[in-house]
Formats: C-alpha cells, structure tokens, sequence
C-alpha cells in the first residue's frame, strides 16, 4: 500500500437505542452540520486511541453530517431476511420509494440517504448491523468534490528502472530472468527446487493489469513458467481489466511473474495460475465504487472452488462493514486471505497501526523490513496484528524489490507492505503448491514454523521474517 491521509473531534459517541418494532422517528435535520475537520479530527482521535475507526464511533449528528457531505451513500447491513424492514425505515423517512442501487448475496443494501431521521431510525432498529457513509473517505477534504490527489494514491510509479546493478539488485537466473535481491532472504532459490506453484490459483485484488504488459498477457507462459493461466475480472464499477494506476501490474509481477526468457524479474510462485481483480481506483479504499468494488471482489474469490490464496495490497484507515461481511463469506469457503498492514509516509507509519482490512481476524497482515531485519521500512505499519515481515527494503540505498513495469522487459521496483503482502502470498502458494491435499491452517501452520519467531510472536512484526525453504521443508 502506499501513503495513507491524516484524518479525524472531541464529540461524544451516542450509544443507540434499539427497539424490536420498526422505529418511527420524527427528528429534523440539525440546524448545524459538523464541518468535516471536526469529523476528521474525530477519526484521528479514535485511530490513537483505539487503533481502528468505525463509524459505530461518532453519534447519529457526525454520521449525517458525513454522509451529505460526501456522494450520500449509505451502507446498510441487516440482519437475514429483514432486508424489506431497512426498505420500509429508508421509505418512510426519506419520503419516496427507495430501489436499492447495490445488493448482492450479502445482507446488506446501498442506498442514498439524505435525513437525519432515516439516520436515526435505522441506527435505532434491532435488525440493522450497521450503517457507513461508505463514500465519505473521498470527500473528507475541505472541498466539495472527491479529492483528486486522494484517489490517485499509489498510482503512476510503476515504470521501468533503469539503474539496477547487476549482482547487487538482482541477480540473472535461467533461462534468461532476473531474480530480485531479496529473495535470499527468505531462501526462494532453495525453495523453488522443491515448488514452483504450480495448479495453485492465487486471486490478486487491485487496479487490474496494464494492457501492454505481454509478461502477465499472452506471453505469462515462457521459459520455465509453463501449463498455467491468467484470468482478468473487473468488480470496480465502469472500470475495466486495465491497469491505469500501475499497482496492479507491480503486485502480479512480484508474486506471479514468469521466469522467462526475456530478462523480466520472476515471481515468486512463477508457475502458480492468477485471478487478476480491478477491485478499486488505487490503494487507498476511500470512494463508495471501490468499497463495492472490493466487497464484490471477496465475494467472486469466496465462490471460485479453484482459488486457494486471495492478496490484497488495499486498505484503509475506515471499517466497512460490508467488506467484513464479504471477508467473512470468502473465510466460509476456506480462502486463505493476505492484506497490506499499512504503508503511509514515514511519520504516520509510526502513528498509525495495522489498517482495515488487515486488522480483521480472519486475515493476515503483512509488513515489510529492511535488510537488516530489525526495522521497519520507512513507510510501513507495524503492529500486534502483524503475522508476517517480509524483506524488502535495503537499509543503504532504499531499494526496494523487483517487479513487472506497465510494458517491456525492463523490470521495475516496488515497496511498502503492497510488495511484502504478494510476496508473502507468493510463498504461500509455494508451500500449498507442494502439500496440495492440506488445509490452510496447514499452509499457515508451515510459514510460520519456519519464521523468525516461531514460539512467541514479536509485538511489531508477528511471526518475522518466513524462510520458505524450510516451510517447504516442514
């Protein structure tokens, strides 16, 4: 991931009262709209405080002021079969027929809110889970339209390098790749003599794969990389499978990338077969279209019976719900799931612990270190919830690990938890690769035996620095 923002007032939080019967509320909208420094100050204040935000924090007032301040979209999870009682409250109190203009497997419904009542009245209601103005993070700046530089985050930097030093940054391997400095670290040469990846179907959700890239295209197999395939999906709505941003691109590159023939870098599961999502805009989830856009990502990787590995190098200092919802759904189906701890500039990585979804239970989060395997690189998050570390950052130079640029055969170079997390889900799919018949727990099970700190986890970096030879081993 790269940067996160500084968000969030000294308001006290309201608790709700809950009722069995649907909730007739009769509350005028305030007459004062809580500016959105106050909210964010509120969020910041929750983060320090207690590590995360959700909007089950902030009182009925903030959450409206939220939510018309931004593009009004209201996630409403329910609880099953009570989907027409959120109908029936939204129709009352905003005073016309409400369509639901997302739904899906899940029980929860996007709809567009505007009153303070309907606020309430949902809020109140024993069947609803939750209720998050889930586009909200796109506008929290003191403007009136998304943020621009907020939804381009991460984006544009995925082009060829070309200072690499041959024997330092990388090194040439057979038939003719490029095999990154930090694979050593975690033993990948030794690794890939007894696992490659193969018939181990690894789903990335990010911005999709650049068009011009033929290394993740029609040329994904050559060289040693053979019999595997690659599939395109797009959940972001009007999106389509290309890449704009260039995350995409670099994060299938370092986890699946061939060991070709054409001087490209090599992924770490080179053979494994890749379910590629263009899930969101960029890194950062802020807009109601990439909220969706992951939560249906989940949800396609939880009912595909071939994907094993799901990484996700996305986050977000807001909780949603619905995403929790969908990370419980793919979880259901057994899904071994990878995110991004957190990545953001040197300062609020410090402040800042292990962001949403990575925090969640049923995921492991992922963050990166220097070569020295004792700090953290500069601009990524650390935490209790951490499980794994990945090396990724030299403490002399800041070069980061290689990847796949947009186009060509250059290869290009790539940092913060997004690298480690598909790394990490990399060796992953190594190890079950091998011991196909196993479940996941097993494949975890491995990893982290063959970690840094096997017995007691390290309070910042979980169970280190994963050496996949000896997982493989195991």
């Amino acid at each position: 991931m790269k940067p996160i923002y500084p968000l969030l007032c000294l308001l006290a939080l309201t608790a709700c009262s809950r009722k069995d019967t649907l909730p007739v509320v009769n509350a005028s909208n305030p007459d004062t709209i809580i500016p959105k420094s106050a909210i964010n100050d509120f969020i910041e204040q929750r983060l320090a405080a207690e590590d995360h935000f959700d909007w089950a924090m902030a009182n009925d007032s903030m959450l409206w002021s939220a939510l018309i301040q931004s593009d009004s979209v209201l996630s409403i999870g329910y609880t099953t079969g009570d989907k027409e009682k959120v109908l029936q409250v939204v129709q009352q109190h905003e005073g016309a027929l409400i369509y639901p203009f997302k739904e899906g497997k899940l029980p929860f419904l996007n709809l567009k809110v505007g009153n303070y009542a309907t606020i309430k009245a949902l809020r109140s209601a024993v069947f609803v889970r939750y209720a998050d103005p889930i586009g909200y993070g796109a506008y929290s700046q003191n403007n009136a339209r998304p943020t621009s530089s907020l939804l381009n985050f991460g984006c544009g930097s995925n082009t060829a390098n070309t200072d690499l030093v041959a024997g330092t940054d990388y090194t040439t391997i057979v038939p003719a790749a490029k095999q990154s400095w930090n694979y050593t670290y975690h033993h990948i040469p030794e690794a890939w003599a007894q696992s490659t990846g193969a018939n181990i179907k690894v789903m990335i959700i990010d911005t999709g794969i650049s068009d011009g890239q033929e290394n993740l295209g029609t040329a994904f197999n050559q060289g040693y990389s053979s019999g595997r395939t690659i599939t395109r999906a797009v959940t972001y709505s009007g999106g389509t499978t290309n890449d704009d941003c260039g995350h995409g691109t670099s994060m299938a590159g370092a986890l699946a990338g061939p060991r070709g023939i054409d001087g490209n870098t090599a992924g770490i599961a080179y053979n494994c077969n890749l379910l590629m999502v263009h899930a969101a805009e960029n890194v950062v989830i802020l807009s109601s279209k990439s909220v969706n856009g992951v939560t249906d990502a989940y949800v396609m990787g939880g009912d595909d019976p071939d994907v094993k590995i799901i990484s996700m190098s996305l986050g977000t200092i807001f909780s949603y719900g619905q995403i929790k919802d969908a990370i419980a759904y793919a979880d259901s189906k057994q899904k071994l799931m990878f995110c991004a701890a957190g990545t953001s500039f040197s300062f609020f990585a410090g402040f800042v612990g292990v962001i949403f979804p990575a925090n969640q239970p049923q995921v492991h989060a992922v963050t990166g270190v220097k070569d020295n395997l004792t700090t953290r690189c500069d601009d990524c998050h650390v935490g209790s919830k951490v499980d794994f570390t990945i090396v990724m950052e030299k403490s002399g130079t800041g070069r980061h690990p290689l990847s796949v640029a947009m186009s060509g055969d250059a290869p290009s170079t790539v940092g913060g938890s997004s690298v480690a997390t598909a790394s990490c889900a990399g060796i992953a799919a190594l190890i079950w690769s091998k011991n196909p018949a196993y479940p996941r727990d097993s494949i975890i099970s491995k990893m982290r035996r063959a970690a840094s700190y096997p017995v007691t986890r390290n309070s910042s970096f979980g169970w280190g620095i994963v050496n996949a030879a000896t997982a493989l081993s195991l």
